[in-house]
């Protein structure tokens, strides 16, 4: 079966592995998903990540992070999808709930924070917003 939108269901595992309390949390690899998880571990929502080797693909594995029984990721919202897509030019790049949160965008220079976005002064794809 093949996955139409990679991302809207990786972030569905990590929302129903927040609910579910789990430690860790495994998924198919692919360099978009590895430099999203990346921006969620600088931004300190999860604790780390390893890319484990696997025959084809290749498998993520995330070590979710919780502040004493509360998760630290709150929520987490796929903006850009494959029938809608969603851009912001350098002006227009979304705040995530006044600066609390992140957006994460696809841009000419990689895959970005909203933060890192304008002070490059470029713009991209919204891929989607965590707080």
């Amino acid at each position: 079966m093949s996955v139409s939108d990679p991302i809207a269901d990786t972030l569905t595992i990590i929302r129903n592995a927040l609910r579910a309390r789990k430690e860790t949390v495994e998924f198919p690899a692919s360099k978009l998903l590895e430099r999203v998880v990346n921006i969620f571990k600088n931004d300190g929502y999860i604790e780390d990540y390893r890319l484990l080797k696997d025959e084809k693909q290749g498998i993520l594995k995330v070590y979710l992070k919780y502040e004493g029984n509360k998760p630290a990721i709150m929520g987490v919202k796929r903006i850009s999808r494959p029938g809608l897509r969603v851009y912001a030019d350098n002006g227009r790049i979304p705040r995530v709930l006044n600066g609390l949160g992140s957006a994460v965008l696809s841009t000419s220079k990689g895959v970005l924070t909203d933060r890192e976005a304008r002070k490059l002064k470029i713009g991209g794809e919204v891929i989607c917003y965590i707080w």
